[in-house]
Formats: C-alpha cells, structure tokens, sequence
C-alpha cells in the first residue's frame, strides 16, 4: 500500500508547485495600489507658456524619494530642479527651470503608495506646440523584472512560512501532544520558521531595489538597506524577526523540555506555551496587517485586528491541515495520530473556517465597495476565483470529517479486540511458563554441572544473538503493525482527502498572495471616477476626450485608443491620440490613422494622419472641422503588417 501511495504523492506534489508557479509566473508586476488621479499640466495638455511646477494627485498618501518625479525636455535632459514636496492632502509637486523652450516634455514618477507598494508611471505635455521626443514613456512599470520576482516569491514564502509554523504549532499543542517526540513534526515546524526567517531577510535586501531603480545589483546596496529600515514596511519586517527570535524559543520548549516533564508539570507548561505562543503568532501576523492593505484606506483602526484574526485564522486551518497530513503519513507506528487528536483539529478547523466567513466578508467590503468591483475589477476577480477554492475546500473538508468520524469508531473497536487479544494472549504464556517450569526443572539441575564451563564461554555469542533476533522481531512487527496500519480503508480514505485539501490549499495561498499584491478594487474604481471627471471637466472647458477599445486579434492586439480633441469646436483644432495597453499603459503599434464624418451633411470622411510624438502618443496640429455637428470619428489601429482593426464613436463638436 505505501509503495503505491508514495508515487502519487510525489507527483501531486509536482503538480500543484507547476500550478502554483504557472499561477505566480502569470502575476505580473505588482499592480498600482496608489493611481494617478490627476495632474497639472494634464496629460496631452498644451499650455501657452511655461509652467513654474508640475503637480500630480494620487488616490493615497505616498511616498517620495528625492528622484520621485522627474520632467525631462524633448532631449530626454531633466528640467525639474529641487526635491518633489507635498502640497497638501494627496497632491505633490516638483518646481520646473524658467524660460523653458517650446514642445513636448515627459513627466516620470514613481513613487511607494501608503500599502507599501510602488508606483509608476509618466505622460506628456507640451509648451507652445507639439514636438517629437526621444523620451520612451513605455515600461514605467514598478516592481516588475528579476527583482519583482525575487520579492513576489519572498512574499509568498514567507507566508507559507508564516502558516506552517503556526499552524503546525498549535497542531501539536492543541490537537496532538503526542506530536512534541515526533521527528516529522518538528522537522515540519522548524522548517516553517526557517521558511519565514530566510524570506523576511531576503525581502529586507530586495526591498530597496524593488521599490527604487529594479537592477538586481542595488540588492546588496547598503545604503538603500538604510533607507529600507526607515520606511513602515522596514519596520515591520524588523519587528518580524524580533519575533521570530521568540518563536525559536517557543519551539525549543515545546519540542525539548515538554517531553521530559511530568503530567502535572506539562498541564502548566501548556497553559504557559499557549498564552505565549498566541501573543507571538499575533505579532508575526500584526506585521503584515500594519504594513499592507489593512494600513490604509477606510476603517483602518479596524481592518488591521480583523486581518490578523483573518490571518491567524488561514494558519490555524491550512498551517494544522499540513501539519496532520504529515502526520497521516510520517508519523511513526509507536506513535500513530489517533482519532481523538483529528477530532479536536476538525473542530479547530471549524472555529477557523467561521472566522474566515465573517472577516473576509468584512475584508470584501472594505476592498471592493461595490457589487461590479467583482467581475469590473481584477482585484474582484481574484477574490472570486479564491471564494471558489475556499468553497471546493470546505467540500473537501467536508469529506475528511466523516472519514474520521469513521476513523474514530474503528478505533474504538481495534482497542477494544486488541484489549481482549492481549488478555488471553497473557494467560496463555502463564500457562506455558508453568508447565515449562516443571518439565525442564530436572534437567536443569542434572546437567549444571557438567556444563557450566561451556555455559560461561558462549554467554557473550549467545547474548550477541538473543540482541540480534530481538531487533529482528521488532523490525518484522513495526512492518506488521505499519500494513495493518496503512490497510486500513478509514485512514486511507482520510490521508487521500486530506491530501486533495492540502493541495487545494497550495493554489489557494498563490492566488491569496496574488490578491494581497493586486490593485483593491475600490481603489480602482475611484481612480477611473476621478479620470473620468477629470474628462468630464475638460470637456466642460471645450476639449473633447473619447477612449475606444480595440482588438486586432493579433499578439499583443488588445488596447485602447484616446483621442483628445481641443478645443472641439468649428475651425481649427489641436488632436492627440494615445494607445494604451488594457492596464493603462502605452505602448506603440505601427500606424494610427483618424477620419472625421458628417453624414448629417454628407461631409466626409475627411482622413487625418497625425505624426508620432512618443511612445504611444500621436498628434496633429491644425485639424480642421468645417461646421458643428454630430461628427463620427473612426481611428484605425494597425498592430501589425496583417493586423488592424477600426473603431469609432460619435461625439458633438461645436
């Protein structure tokens, strides 16, 4: 039975680490927690003269570094003098040169939002007129490359760390005592607290470099470490292995000094690791509610307990489900897992699931804001595809209870039988000792002394073998006891589902750290609002900003196209065009080419081919509109030699 059960775990475990990587691989940089919800200039704006500042505004507070924002001139030359400043509330602002020429100027930002993560981004303006740039716009994206790797499988470590060591922990002290004089399970806790350890370490010496300029040489940059250590999240990380530092303690104690105790002194030493060890698993997950989502936005004096009960919640359940799916199967025959002990882990698991429930609808709520989020958002859909998996583990689970409640009865019926077995099997050898006593008693006494010498010369072989043949028998009833054991269909049904939610739980934790580095869908709501009135208002003004979306078909086919149109009006007018990528970023594709139509007037189409400006930005000066009206106008996007598309809108100019 284990010979074929071996193979199989072997390969599911393969399985689910390729899913779990094929999940992380398709994450993609981190996604901005902190948009840009307006700027002065705005983008494409032409402005008469120069400006003395530029001014951008964010959904959160940020953070800004002495190169945060940048303006760079046609020729790629920085312009902005003195380091960017606040200007009040979530508005921040960086002084220009004066008597700065005519054309197009780039703005580069990038910043750390309020949750930690960074944020990049740049877009253009011109002074007087439009002008060619060699200044790229494209990949201005943060926390993306070698390094966003590095630190996205650091963060995803250390929660597996983090849920192994507290999880299996209280596995031990409060489902299975007998687990502290199990090898596998200390093997399994340690490894979990080495997991964590070695991740916040690493993340401490990526941090700086992720957040900053993502060459993986600025990794070892001392100086970066020291600006890291300065910031929340270098805080937290440092508290965190303050903790840790206690938890090894923790561990010592529960798997060295416990054992040798008596009954009476272990009741107290559990209390004592109980109390203990809650307060250090709370720390270990206060680091993370008090530098992540949990930090900032709405309600964040209550969303931080919440996420750690959140928190201690997933370790309870995922880090105990790890820790009797090592027992199933590494526990040894003298010390098998009982029915009692996966009992009282199903009833943890319970308490745990319930406290799920209620904090991550609460959680939900504060990130979303709203029904659309979920499907709108990719925040929404991430959380979709977890309930979903939270949904197939509780089915699962489901299962897993019956089998021990199936496991605890043959239990009791295996007790009862090896009981009886074992007192007849004790009168029975009574019997024969007697009746041995009595037939050999003469023979014993008659040949004492003729061989008492040969007695005494082979008592050491004889000893030797007696040793050899009583590790023999031991060996042959362990394997004996161990396919008994393993035969058995409870537990064999038991180990199968437990190890079907274990996997479940392994892609469960790569889409929850997927989530936990993902745009929270409020957020993003509110930030297309803001642009949203930010178009309303400049249409107000007389310009007129239309986005249509297209697809070619073709790799790399999909986006959006924005024509801005100033000031919308008979005569002549200023247009821009950007292409941007479906998350908001541009891009260049070989040809865009606009049409205007009257068909109210049978005007038209009356063809514009506007010049390149920069990456994803085109414009033409001069677009001439005879007459006010309702004006169809078309963009034709070519992404490739054989890949276009045409889309178009309707708008009022005039």
């Amino acid at each position: 039975m284990t010979s074929t059960i071996a193979p199989r775990v072997r390969t599911l475990v393969l399985l689910l680490l390729a899913a779990t990587g094929l999940l992380l691989a398709g994450a993609g940089p981190v996604s901005a927690h902190a948009a840009l919800t307006g700027s002065d200039p705005r983008q494409g704006a032409v402005v008469d003269k120069a400006p003395q500042q530029v001014s951008l505004t964010f959904s959160e507070k940020v953070a800004l570094a002495d190169d945060s924002l940048r303006v760079l001139d046609p020729k790629g030359k920085r312009v902005d003098r003195g380091d960017p400043a606040g200007t009040g509330g979530t508005t921040y602002s960086v002084k220009l040169h004066s008597g700065l020429p005519d054309g197009t100027y780039t703005v580069t930002y990038q910043v750390v939002s309020e949750d930690s993560h960074p944020v990049a981004g740049a877009y253009t303006f011109s002074i007087g007129a439009p002008s060619k740039t060699s200044v790229s716009v494209d990949d201005q994206a943060a926390g993306g490359g070698v390094v966003g790797v590095l630190y996205g499988f650091g963060r995803y470590v250390s929660y597996a760390g983090f849920i192994v060591l507290v999880g299996g922990a209280a596995f031990v002290l409060g489902c299975w005592r007998g687990g502290t004089a199990v090898r596998s399970m200390q093997r399994l806790v340690v490894s979990g607290w080495l997991a964590l350890t070695a991740a916040t370490l690493g993340l401490l010496l990526v941090r700086g470099s992720y957040t900053g300029s993502g060459k993986v040489g600025d990794i070892f940059d001392l100086d970066l470490l020291g600006q890291v250590l300065q910031t929340k999240t270098g805080a937290a990380l440092v508290s965190r292995l303050l903790l840790l530092a206690a938890a090894a303690l923790f561990i010592a104690v529960l798997f060295g000094a416990y054992e040798k105790r008596d009954d009476e002194e272990k009741r107290d030493l559990t209390f004592g690791l109980a109390i203990g060890g809650s307060v250090v698993a709370a720390g270990l997950a206060a680091s993370w509610a008090m530098s992540e989502h949990a930090s900032t936005g709405l309600q964040a004096g209550l969303a931080m307990p919440v996420d750690v009960l959140h928190l201690l919640a997933v370790a309870g359940w995922l880090g105990g489900l790890t820790a009797l799916l090592v027992a199933l199967y590494r526990a040894p025959v003298e010390t098998p897992v009982d029915g009692a002990a996966v009992r009282r882990f199903s009833r943890l698991a319970f308490g745990s699931v319930l406290t799920l429930v209620v904090t991550g609808v609460y959680q939900s709520w504060r990130q979303l804001g709203s029904w659309s989020a979920f499907t709108g958002t990719r925040y929404g859909q991430l959380l979709l595809v977890k309930i979903g998996l939270v949904v197939l583990l509780v089915g699962i689970a489901w299962i897993s209870r019956r089998w021990t409640a199936r496991l605890a009865e043959s239990g009791a019926a295996v007790s009862a039988e090896a009981a009886e077995e074992g007192e007849n099997e004790a009168d029975a050898d009574a019997d024969a000792d007697v009746e041995k006593e009595r037939v050999t008693s003469g023979a014993v006494t008659s040949a004492a002394t003729t061989e008492s010498g040969a007695a005494d010369t082979g008592a050491g072989a004889g000893s030797e073998r007696a040793a050899q043949l009583a590790r023999q028998r031991a060996a042959v009833d362990t394997a004996r006891r161990k396919r008994e054991r393993d035969a058995d269909p409870n537990r064999f049904g038991l180990r199968r589902s437990v190890l079907a939610e274990a996997g479940v739980a392994v892609v469960l934790l790569a889409v929850t750290t997927m989530l936990t580095s993902t745009e929270p869908g409020r957020t993003e709501e509110q930030a297309a609002a803001a642009s949203s009135s930010a178009t309303t208002e400049a249409n107000a003004a007389g310009a007129l900003t239309l986005d249509m979306s297209f697809d070619t078909g073709g790799e790399d086919g999909k986006g959006v196209v924005r024509i801005d149109l100033d000031p919308a009006r008979s005569g002549a007018n200023e247009m821009h065009v950007y292409v941007l990528r479906p998350n908001g970023r541009a891009f260049d594709i070989p040809e865009v080419k606009v049409a205007f139509t009257l068909e109210a007037q049978d005007i038209g189409p009356l063809p514009v081919v506007p010049d390149h400006i920069s990456t994803g930005h085109w414009s033409a000066s001069g677009v001439q509109i005879p007459m006010a009206g309702d004006w169809k106008i078309a963009v034709t996007v070519r992404t490739s030699d054989i890949d276009q598309a045409t889309v178009s809108k309707n708008a009022q100019i005039g």
